[in-house]
């Protein structure tokens, strides 16, 4: 595996073309402005911005825009109504809610494929059950 400034240099050439690339990707739509304004991304490390590059790629791919992400996030979950909670996703950055939204769909897809439940026993048998349970503790010492 190649480093991160090897990797910069295979895929951009130098950091400058990286930022300027990730700043493509960063609009309005998708960018939720938390960088330090004196910094910007020019002193961010070479790993975080080849993970933001990639995320917000793949984002932009699949969703468009981050309130997209949001609704797809809601829908996986079955919480489309609950404002309260779509509120608090849509202050969350793009990268820690598509890692969200990788989990919940995963944990949907594990659901989807589980198969179901056997019905519970009926009363009656539990009860005849109980009583065999009893009748095998051991006696009590005098």
């Amino acid at each position: 595996m190649n480093s991160p400034l090897a990797t910069v240099k295979e895929k951009f050439g130098d950091k400058e073309k990286l930022v300027a690339a990730l700043e493509k990707l960063t609009g309005t739509d998708l960018w939720l402005g938390r960088t330090n304004a004196s910094k910007g991304l020019a002193h961010v490390s070479n790993a975080k911005l080849l993970r933001l590059h990639a995320v917000f790629t793949e984002v932009k791919e699949k969703f468009g825009t981050h309130a997209k992400l949001v609704a797809a996030v809601l829908d996986t979950e079955k919480r489309t109504k609950d404002e309260g909670y779509k509120t608090r996703l849509g202050t969350w950055p793009v990268p820690r809610l598509y890692d969200h939204y990788k989990a919940v769909a995963k944990r949907a897809k594990a659901a989807a494929a589980k198969p179901a439940k056997p019905a519970a026993a009926p009363k009656a048998e539990k009860k005849a059950e109980k009583p065999a349970a009893k009748a095998k503790a051991p006696a009590a010492k005098k």
